[in-house]
């Protein structure tokens, strides 16, 4: 696996909250440049996002980010509202609270239904695995793959922890067929990168890898 594949399966992100638009298109120029698979920034960015872009790049955000307690009106809102201004790739975060108390159709339900509202855009389902036990993450991938989503995601990044290659190959052995792996956060190098697409992750978030091939070119190498 060369590099161009790698960056190829990256969600270049931003999502800090003092990012400015300045920050947001210099991230969009790189992605472009280095041929990510997307973008993923604030929603108040997409439309400009997308105008700049023209097409370019696939415009990725995040709903119910990043703790994922607002209403299912809420984030079914923010789905379309995003779509509208120009999103391609929705990456929502479940209602942890509801799966830790055994709600699990209102969450299926709630994925299911910000489905409806994406059509045929993907939608991401962030499950933010460091906040749950091991019978919860296998739960998840049974609810995530019931509701129709298009990828079951590790992290938000903004939680206690990260992706981990367990959880990666624990959601590889529990997942429907037609539901891919993101892992999310956490990812800082090119042999990480490599390491959780082996485990079968389809795509990364992270915004280490293309500051690393920049670098890279820098020094020559």
């Amino acid at each position: 696996m060369d590099v161009k594949d790698i960056l190829g399966k990256v969600d270049h992100t931003l999502l800090d909250v003092t990012a400015t638009w300045d920050d947001i298109k210099n991230l969009c120029d790189d992605a472009m440049k280095y041929q990510t698979a997307s973008v993923c920034i604030p929603s108040a960015y997409v439309r400009e996002a997308a105008n700049y872009v023209e097409g370019k790049i696939a415009i990725c955000t995040v709903i119910g980010f990043p703790n994922g307690y607002s209403t299912q009106a809420v984030k079914v809102f923010e789905a379309t509202d995003a779509i509208t201004n120009g999103a391609s790739e929705i990456d929502m975060v479940i209602n942890v609270g509801f799966l830790k108390s055994g709600r699990y159709e209102e969450v299926c339900d709630e994925i299911r239904a910000i489905k409806n509202a994406c059509g045929s855009r993907v939608l991401k389902v962030i499950v933010e695995t460091c906040l749950l036990t091991q019978e919860e993450k296998v739960k998840v991938c049974e609810l995530v793959t019931k509701a129709g989503a298009d990828y079951i995601k590790t992290s938000t990044g903004f939680s206690k922890a990260g992706a981990t290659k367990e959880d990666v190959s624990l959601f590889a052995q529990n997942i429907g067929q037609n539901v891919k792996i993101k892992a999310a956060g956490g990812i800082r190098s090119l042999d990480d990168a490599k390491a959780f697409i082996d485990l079968g992750a389809d795509r990364l978030g992270t915004s280490a890898i293309v500051k690393i091939v920049k670098g890279q070119e820098v020094l020559g190498y």
